[in-house]
């Protein structure tokens, strides 16, 4: 049977606590989660695997591992200029969009005019626009201003296309601190732009921190933007390069193994960096989450 709870205060309706549905989600979750473990297993298993033994016996444990597989997507597909690429890429933007939106949201959170709600809402409206509609437009303005092939270009459109969400992610982080903080620093004679810097960021290092490595998450594996605005091999990202293994196998012969090698080298990092800071990522989603 549901359970009830009354809330303190003045709020008298009872909050309802499904438990059917909390019965039913977990196992469902649970049974998520061990798929996606599986399937990671999996790809890394099949990546020290030769090509007819992936066909043969596609569920064993690899009896020879071929190390090598991993040597050969990296050379055939230059994969060090591709990681480097993305590295400076994605660190770089996510940094930027930091800069840039973190005093945005402070802004909207804490200044109290009519318009905050309209800005709030205009932010949050750049969330529901799908990047394929936007590709066309982008792809113009950006050749008349001689950014396609270039970073600097990849650069400004993941800043571009990251700061709606950041802001309305710290906006609401924002707006859980303590105004108390801010007083306090007032009557100690520090200007907004010194709270702002010196106490109200420190204080939102979590919610940073979790913004920054979502953006990183997003743009690490991005193929979109990169096939359509960079063109040249020295550009490609760690996508475009495994793409590009993936094109050469048509003419070389098929090399599975190193095609799963490859993948693995594109999505390990990243799984590897959520697993060792997903307890803080949740834990920023959490705290701005409510006052």
């Amino acid at each position: 049977m549901a359970t009830t709870r009354r809330l303190p205060g003045p709020f008298t309706r009872p909050l309802r606590l499904p438990g059917p549905a909390r019965l039913l989600g977990s196992p469902l979750a649970w049974l998520f989660a061990l798929f996606s473990v599986a399937v990671a297993v999996w790809m890394l298993l099949t990546s020290l695997k030769s090509t007819r033994a992936i066909f043969a016996e596609p569920w064993s444990l690899p009896a020879d591992p071929q190390w090598d597989n991993y040597a050969r997507a990296w050379t055939a597909s230059d994969f060090a200029g591709a990681t480097l690429n993305t590295v400076v890429l994605v660190f770089g933007a996510a940094a930027t969009t930091i800069a840039l939106s973190a005093p945005a949201a402070y802004a909207l959170s804490r200044i109290l005019t009519r318009w905050n709600s309209g800005l709030t809402a205009f932010f949050a409206l750049g969330l529901g626009i799908p990047s394929q509609v936007i590709v066309l437009p982008l792809y113009v303005m950006m050749n008349a201003l001689y950014l396609v092939d270039s970073l600097t270009g990849m650069w400004i459109l993941y800043v571009a296309t990251s700061v709606p969400f950041t802001v309305f992610f710290l906006t609401g982080f924002f707006g859980s601190l303590p105004r108390e903080l801010e007083e306090a620093a007032a009557l100690d004679g520090a200007s907004p732009n010194r709270t702002f810097w010196q106490i109200m960021l420190p204080l939102a290092r979590s919610g940073i921190i979790t913004v920054m490595i979502l953006n990183v998450i997003q743009h690490w594996g991005e193929t979109l933007f990169g096939l359509i605005f960079l063109q040249s091999e020295e550009n490609a990202t760690l996508s475009l390069a495994l793409l590009g293994f993936l094109q050469r196998m048509q003419f070389n012969g098929a090399d599975w193994g190193g095609l799963f090698a490859g993948v693995c080298m594109v999505v390990l990092p990243v799984l590897a960096c959520y697993i060792w800071l997903g307890r803080r990522i949740i834990e920023g989603m959490t705290l701005g989450s409510v006052k």
